[in-house]
């Protein structure tokens, strides 16, 4: 290798890493400023961009738009939540009305912790958040739990409606705006997840 080559391959390398650490300062600022705010409106990515210590085009440039990093900040954060839900299905014996539960818990779970980065998904300008491959992820993962639970008719559409009530608007109303408890929430999620699939409601976190 030439000379001129050897530093251009040098000057590549440090531009890659320089890249690589500007988009995690991103994901981290951008998390952070979610995870603090009252509401998920309140974060702009001139915020996020400063919180960073990087120029408002390089989050353009990295993520097209608000939607993009967004998208980008929560797919950084659902490897540990994929690693909770394979816990929860590699449970063998578990009765399947449980791990359905459990799995909404698990997602609720996530939901709570998340839920003015996840607001701010659901309303980021996506056509549809029925799009995004987070809950297609979490659609599939749950229609497959339904399929083992003797007396549902249409788990595919099941799947939908029970996904639809831990949606994130709605998790950030009922605790943010009335108040209500996590742990009261999850209790709420198990007496409803009974009167869908039948039975007496199951316990939140128990298999």
């Amino acid at each position: 290798m030439t000379p001129r080559a050897e530093r251009t391959e040098g000057r590549e390398r440090t531009e890659r890493a320089d890249a690589q650490r500007n988009r995690e300062a991103v994901l981290a600022a951008a998390d952070a400023l979610f995870a603090a705010s009252s509401s998920p409106h309140s974060v702009s990515m001139d915020d996020i961009a400063a919180a960073a210590g990087v120029g408002k085009g390089t989050l353009f440039r990295r993520f097209g738009d608000r939607a993009g990093l967004i998208a980008a900040v929560i797919t950084s954060r659902l490897e540990p939540l994929r690693r909770a839900v394979g816990e929860v299905q590699e449970q063998t014996g578990s009765d399947p009305r449980q791990q359905v539960l459990d799995l909404l818990d698990t997602a609720l779970k996530f939901k709570t912790e998340n839920r003015n980065l996840m607001s701010a998904a659901e309303d980021a300008g996506i056509s549809s958040p029925y799009r995004a491959g987070h809950y297609g992820w979490w659609h599939e993962t749950l229609r497959a739990a339904l399929d083992r639970v003797p007396g549902v008719h249409d788990p595919d559409f099941t799947a939908h409606a029970l996904l639809a009530a831990i949606r994130a608007d709605l998790v950030t109303h009922l605790i943010d705006e009335r108040q209500m408890s996590p742990d009261g929430l999850r209790s709420a999620l198990a007496a409803h997840v009974a009167d869908v699939l039948g039975g007496s409601p199951p316990e939140p976190g128990r298999s």
